[in-house]
């Protein structure tokens, strides 16, 4: 698109513009070349840390795999995050089974605190640049569950949310919910997900 406009300056009215407009729009250009940026929208985009922010959201402090995995890996443009599970923001696991010792809104609130675990990964991994995600591709989500409970969904809805309040259109994903009888260490939630870089 810039380079468009470049090329065919007389697609452009400069006469109708001021000199101060002109040199505006100059330093718009120069500061999209160089950001690389193709479209010049996302000049003005809200960062993913920005959001943080205006959502009064804290990231935890990403926790270490507790195994011979890594929890995070980066192949080629996407990045994998391991399965995080529901810890709340003392770092005590949240723990129980939805439909007998927790409710929706309970396991709702479990699967947000599972995705800003993921979202302390990518920061992490992405040497706290979580601006370097062009979009969240899927998450999986795990819900310990009883039998006749029938709201996976719904509690997954937690980690959704607050991934798509981050990342805004690019936080938009493909998902499965899982209803599992158990959940390593007895905890209520886990969810994993997988993003693609700019």
């Amino acid at each position: 698109m810039i380079n468009n406009l470049l090329e065919r300056p007389e697609k452009i009215e400069m006469h109708k513009l001021t000199y101060e407009g002109v040199r505006k729009f100059e330093t718009v250009i120069n500061d999209l070349r160089k950001e690389n940026i193709s479209d010049s929208k996302n000049l003005f985009e809200g960062s993913a840390d920005k959001r943080l922010k205006e959502n009064n959201i804290i990231l935890p402090e990403a926790p270490a795999p507790v195994g011979s995995y890594l929890a995070s890996k980066i192949v080629g443009k996407l990045l994998y995050i391991s399965g995080q599970i529901s810890m709340n923001s003392k770092g005590e696991l949240i723990k129980g089974k939805l439909g007998k010792d927790l409710n929706t809104e309970d396991g709702y609130k479990a699967a947000e605190r599972c995705a800003l675990s993921i979202l302390a990964q990518a920061k992490k991994i992405l040497s706290g640049d979580l601006d370097k995600i062009k979009s969240c591709i899927k998450i999986v989500g795990f819900v310990n569950s009883t039998d006749d409970f029938i709201e996976q969904p719904k509690v997954i809805n937690g980690a959704s949310d607050l991934i798509a309040s981050v990342f805004g259109n690019a936080g938009m994903h493909t998902r499965a919910a899982v209803s599992v009888n158990s959940l390593p260490l007895g905890v209520s939630v886990e969810v994993d997900a997988i993003f693609e870089l700019n």
